[in-house]
């Protein structure tokens, strides 16, 4: 059984490596680091957890190949790989439509465009010459990296939508299911299983992580604060969720957009967490670790082998990790 912990990248920079740290200590396997526009640099940040950390996995989640090109992503990735003696996983996939829209980026053929991008990744952190005449890549023999990487990285896909979801079960080492609710994973499951069967790959051989959002507070007080934590974390990223999630939850887009308006135009966070309504709310889970193991508890009996625990975490992110490896790790180990 693995168990990670997925971060925003809107804290002061040096909290991560406090995070890690705890994180490692709690005995966590994987952190991973988003990589949100506009908002700190996670490759950057990772290179400074590698440093700070012995034994825990590092990776992004997620990097894209249109706001960054394919072939340095690849360079980044093994730079990480070699920085972190062998620790580090690229989360990678075809970002977030609405947020690449900030700089006048179509997001043409995403599942092209993501398919070539592994594909030449994969071959560059081996070590091979990456030539490749594709769709959307268009690359000569001279595409190869100067340098011997470690090993070739490990690729783990983000993935909403039915298409990328089988797309983790027909080229991925791994998967990154953004699971919102965590009743989502019974629609994302079938995907992911059907792409494993068309590549003649068995499920087993992807480690697929339950991506869930939970906000922690051990006390009546504290569980209020993580519910407005939550809040907040629903209202920014809500309308760029996928409509598979937005059906699980009886929602739609529209249901987002004043929302929408109140955080991003007007730069009202309150008001806009004020507007997240009850049926928005259970796309996380916010209250006490009992709480969140009592939500999770079926998805072990659904084959979960890798629960990851994703932001908000708590108005006090440190609190929650301990929290979680104090509770919920030893809880599903003894079960596993």
């Amino acid at each position: 059984m693995k168990f990670s912990l997925r971060f925003n990248n809107n804290l002061p920079a040096a909290d991560y490596i406090t995070l890690a740290r705890a994180a490692e200590a709690a005995g966590f396997d994987q952190f991973w680091l988003s990589n949100d526009l506009f908002l700190r640099s996670a490759p950057v940040i990772l290179s400074a957890v590698a440093t700070a950390t012995e034994r825990i996995e590092i990776g992004t989640c997620i990097l894209n190949p249109y706001s960054i090109d394919p072939s340095e992503i690849a360079m980044m990735a093994a730079t990480l790989d070699e920085l972190s003696g062998g620790r580090f996983n690229l989360g990678f996939a075809a970002g977030a439509g609405e947020f690449l829209k900030w700089i006048g980026i179509p997001q043409g053929k995403p599942l092209t465009i993501v398919r070539e991008s592994i594909t030449a990744i994969n071959r560059l952190t081996s070590g091979e010459r990456a030539e490749f005449q594709g769709s959307s890549l268009q690359w000569t023999d001279e595409a190869y990296l100067r340098f011997q990487p470690l090993r070739r990285v490990p690729i783990y896909i983000g993935a909403m939508s039915p298409n990328m979801l089988r797309l983790i079960g027909e080229v991925a080492d791994g998967g990154l299911p953004l699971l919102f609710p965590p009743e989502h994973y019974e629609t994302v499951l079938p995907y992911i299983r059907e792409g494993a069967a068309q590549a003649g790959r068995r499920l087993e051989e992807i480690d697929i992580a339950a991506c869930i959002w939970c906000s922690i507070g051990d006390t009546a007080e504290s569980a209020g604060a993580a519910q407005y934590a939550l809040r907040e974390k629903i209202a920014y990223y809500g309308h760029a969720l996928s409509s598979l999630i937005w059906d699980r939850l009886g929602l739609t887009r529209e249901d987002f957009s004043e929302i929408e308006h109140a955080i991003m135009v007007e730069r009202d966070t309150a008001k806009a967490a004020h507007l997240v309504t009850p049926a928005m709310l259970k796309i996380g889970i916010a209250g006490t670790t009992r709480e969140l193991i009592e939500r999770i508890e079926h998805l072990i009996s659904l084959g979960v082998r890798h629960l990851s625990f994703g932001p908000p975490l708590g108005a006090d992110p440190l609190t929650a990790i301990q929290a979680i490896g104090r509770d919920v790790i030893p809880h599903f180990k003894e079960r596993v």
